[in-house]
């Protein structure tokens, strides 16, 4: 899988950083490690081990050690951290930098950042960030959209009416995150984030209209620019001899880069409302998140706990 990078002017954006000193632009500087480090041991002067990928973050316990260290020992720790060149020192609570820092960001042109925020949420929100960005991905032909809070893919050949059905939803007061090309990343073990590309963002194709920005023609409460995706929903053209799920017992997953997000086949025919059908299927998929499920309540009701073969 190829790797991503992310430019330090956009991370100094997304965590309201400000440049205490960079050798060139920031958007000239890549970032391709998602994790960050606190160089406390290191600053001790245990040098193994140290990723020089990595974003380094010094906050006040740093800082009050190193003032509490002879001049020369503290010299000699800081400009080996500068040293291995990571792409940015970052200090946070708004502190000043050490004049030896500002020296040795110069020597070995190391970008310096600061942050106005405490240690630890900001270390979060960069890692949000971090993660978001550098995210494995893959892009799927099909519609995103925001159904009751429920993250909902649409997939589905061409011509089926994904676009159709997301602009009635969007009709309904839900909102439309991407049309034709959906990103989607693996921001954690479990979670996929999906998008569309900044070029493409908020238009959508309507056969017999063309593009319209549903952004401009339903407003800015119609769109989002992401959402978690907590289920996939394919759409084929309704086969007579085909047997559907009746009963929404069976617990079906489609694989996106190794997450399985709960899914189901939704056939399409004259006359079958799919606005509809998708609402009340994203809210059903949230009772059942909550630890509900009709189908099972019924059976319950019925004496006949377990048996999904029941005819309904």
């Amino acid at each position: 899988m190829p790797q991503f990078s992310v430019t330090l002017a956009k991370i100094a954006q997304e965590s309201n950083l400000t440049t205490v000193y960079t050798a060139k632009d920031l958007s000239e500087v890549k970032v391709v490690t998602a994790e960050v480090y606190r160089p406390g041991i290191f600053l001790a002067g245990y040098y193994q081990y140290f990723d020089r990928t990595r974003i380094q973050i010094i906050g006040l316990t740093e800082l009050s050690y190193l003032q509490e260290l002879e001049l020369d020992v503290r010299r000699a720790h800081v400009e080996k951290l500068f040293s291995f060149a990571p792409p940015a020192i970052i200090l946070t609570r708004g502190l000043e930098p050490l004049p030896e820092m500002l020296e040795f960001a110069k020597k070995y042109g190391v970008a310096l950042l600061r942050s106005a925020e405490m240690t630890s949420p900001m270390m979060s929100s960069l890692i949000t960030t971090l993660n978001t960005e550098l995210a494995p991905r893959i892009t799927r032909h099909g519609v995103l959209v925001e159904v009751a809070g429920e993250g909902m893919l649409i997939l589905g050949d061409s011509g089926v009416g994904k676009s159709e059905t997301a602009i009635e939803l969007v009709k309904r007061g839900h909102r439309l995150v991407a049309d034709d090309a959906v990103e989607l990343r693996k921001v954690s073990s479990h979670k996929i984030m999906g998008m569309a590309p900044a070029n493409i963002r908020h238009f959508i194709e309507l056969r017999g209209i063309g593009i319209i920005n549903v952004a401009r023609l339903f407003g800015a409460g119609a769109v989002k620019n992401s959402v978690e995706v907590e289920m996939v929903v394919e759409l084929e053209p309704w086969e007579r001899t085909k047997n559907y799920d009746r009963t929404g017992l069976e617990m079906n997953t489609y694989d996106i880069l190794g997450v399985s997000v709960p899914s189901m086949l939704i056939p399409v025919m004259a006359g079958r409302n799919l606005a509809v059908i998708l609402e009340t299927a994203a809210i059903n998929n949230r009772q059942k998140e909550m630890g509900y499920n009709a189908a099972q309540e019924l059976l319950n009701s019925l004496g006949l706990q377990g048996d999904v073969g029941i005819g309904l």
